[in-house]
């Protein structure tokens, strides 16, 4: 493909990005994957610039933009090399029209830049979180020694977290299978909260494909029991190939019914020595690695999110031993995911009380704490450890 070219594939999958924003398609990674498919004949260098120049666009506008052309209009705008592109040749773009508009730089939209400000996050951590995401990985020291790993890979170690790797960006994973997991250094962080070691009894209640389960079941050493639960069939099933690779045998994996998933779960009323609340959420500190989803939050769906977790709060506080704890975790920075979250709780559960998690890193935020791109260099969490007395 010419540069021309390639410019102009990335102007017909910004408008497909687009379309899936309004209209809750397929994510940007999954529209990139289907449109080269059907190009065999573009290269890995082609695949790569392509992809580069949507992600460049994507980060650039705050707000959706109005079409591909105006998206790219805007990178032109600020790099004459891919303004040149804009060529008119047989496969490139068509030259820009003084009259054109460029889709306005920005980092999210107004409303959320406005939400973001109430939850005290300020304009700086606001433009970090559409930064570009390191490649961080959790060390299996179940299979493996961190340090031998390290030395073999040649990663940069991550202060406070001693089986955390921040490697290269290219970096083959598929190599690793078993004795690094694709994990960032804030999920990792995170994680700690469960304060888990040998012999316990931890419930996973959002597991999703379990990077946390597999982070609790090497701190546990492979000793005690987690019960990983989702209602996502799709990704729960990966989790147990993942636990094999890993050498971990102490996860069961139980799939919930949306309808009822507190009579799935109580033969583990009143067992757990943790349960952990990864909460469905807006994903507002993921957007290094997806940031066209601030395009496709609303009002509406963020209400949404606030009410699945207190749902999910619902669920997981029974299961909790007297004297346990019950972990909340959001890659969310809104308050209304995190903090009032949290407030919520202790109002229904006067009797129960937050303890500030001690973490490696992380700022004093209600009663938990935050980390951001910007303060920590980790995507963005709210974490807290949620006491319920003996």
């Amino acid at each position: 493909m010419t540069p021309s070219a390639q410019t102009q594939a990335a102007i017909e999958l910004l408008d497909e990005v687009i379309a899936a924003a309004h209209g809750g398609g397929a994510a940007a990674d999954t529209l990139i994957a289907r449109y080269f498919a059907a190009r065999r004949y573009a290269g890995s260098k082609d695949r790569r610039a392509v992809r580069e120049l949507v992600y460049a666009a994507i980060r650039r506008a705050g707000e959706v933009p109005a079409s591909g052309r105006a998206a790219m209009l805007a990178v032109a705008a600020a790099d004459e090399s891919v303004a040149a592109t804009f060529d008119g040749s047989t496969h490139g773009p068509a030259p820009i029209d003084a009259s054109e508009i460029a889709a306005p730089a920005g980092v999210v939209p107004a409303w959320l830049a406005e939400a973001l400000a109430a939850s005290g996050v300020t304009a700086d951590q606001q433009a970090a979180l559409v930064g570009r995401a390191p490649l961080d990985v959790r060390v299996n020291r179940l299979l493996v020694d961190p340090a031998t790993l390290a030395a073999q890979l040649g990663g940069d170690a991550i202060p406070g977290l001693p089986d955390a790797l921040r490697l290269p960006a290219g970096t083959n994973m598929d190599a690793l299978a078993g004795q690094a997991e694709v994990q960032d250094a804030g999920s990792q962080i995170v994680s700690l909260a469960a304060c888990a070691h040998p012999g316990q009894a931890i419930v996973d209640l959002c597991a999703g494909g379990g990077g946390k389960t597999l982070a609790l079941a090497a701190a546990m050493r492979n000793e005690g029991r987690i019960l990983a639960a989702d209602i996502d069939r799709a990704r729960l099933s990966r989790l147990a190939p993942r636990a094999a690779r890993a050498g971990v045998t102490i996860v069961e994996t139980r799939l919930l019914d949306p309808k009822g998933e507190s009579a799935a779960l109580s033969d583990w009323t009143d067992a757990a020595d943790c349960v952990l609340i990864d909460a469905p959420c807006s994903g507002t500190g993921t957007w290094r690695r997806n940031p066209e989803a601030r395009w496709r939050l609303t009002p509406d769906r963020l209400a949404r999110f606030a009410a699945q977790q207190r749902h999910v709060l619902a669920i997981g506080a029974p299961l909790v031993r007297p004297g346990g704890v019950l972990v909340y975790i959001t890659c969310s920075l809104l308050d209304a995911e995190g903090a009032d979250q949290v407030e919520g709780f202790l109002a229904d559960h006067p009797d129960w009380t937050a303890e500030r998690p001690d973490l490696p890193a992380g700022t004093p935020h209600g009663q938990g704490l935050r980390l951001d791109p910007a303060s920590h260099g980790t995507d963005g969490f709210f974490v807290a450890r949620l006491l319920r007395p003996c």
